[in-house]
């Protein structure tokens, strides 16, 4: 078995394999142009999104600079995604993000990791599991997710999280590592940011 096989079996595998680097060379031009366009260039960006993507719905923004293992070649995006600068997807697997989420600066979605086992890292090996992000989603500056990671649909992760197990939907969830401090609920009806009375409906 080589080890894009590997790779795609969820094992351990060599990143420094020839075939894998080749292949990742691709899409990492395409993130370069990407990044140079200038933020007025929407229409060339939204074409380039479909190109990097594996897949992007309508109304996406992504601020640059973007960041990306494969230049998103692995990544699943829905409609009415917003990324702030600086997000870096460590794509080596997939990556699914559901409709309408949000995303802080400097976020990192990491599908990859090291073994921990000194000699397994000496030698060059890797492994990566998917990252899945349902709808509705707002994550907070600074936080990084970990691989095989899910969050459920309508949470929150407060700003500098680190996610190293799955997060269930409607809760709001902060802290290294990232745990649940309570539910959405009728305080979010009547609040929307400490004691500020919300005035405002949709």
């Amino acid at each position: 078995m080589n080890n894009s096989e590997r790779k795609k079996k969820r094992l351990l595998y060599h990143y420094d394999d020839s075939a894998i680097l080749n292949e990742q060379s691709k899409y990492e031009d395409l993130l370069y142009d990407y990044n140079q366009l200038r933020p007025s260039n929407k229409k060339e960006q939204q074409k380039l999104l479909k190109k990097l993507f594996a897949e992007i719905g309508s109304n996406c923004y992504i601020k640059a600079p973007l960041h990306a293992a494969w230049g998103g070649h692995n990544v699943h995006f829905g409609s009415g995604i917003y990324c702030n600068s600086n997000m870096t997807l460590i794509d080596d697997a997939e990556i699914f993000v559901g409709n309408n989420c949000m995303f802080g600066p400097n976020v990192v979605l990491a599908t990859a990791g090291h073994p921990i086992l000194p000699i397994l890292r000496s030698h060059n090996y890797v492994y990566s599991f998917p990252i899945r992000i349902e709808e509705n989603v707002w994550i907070g500056s600074n936080v990084q997710i970990l691989p095989n990671v899910s969050i459920g649909a309508n949470s929150v992760i407060g700003a500098g999280s680190t996610v190293t197990h799955n997060i269930p939907s409607n809760v709001v969830a902060f802290g290294s590592p990232c745990r649940i401090i309570r539910e959405i609920g009728p305080h979010d009806k009547e609040f929307f940011f400490k004691d500020k009375l919300l005035d405002v409906w949709e």
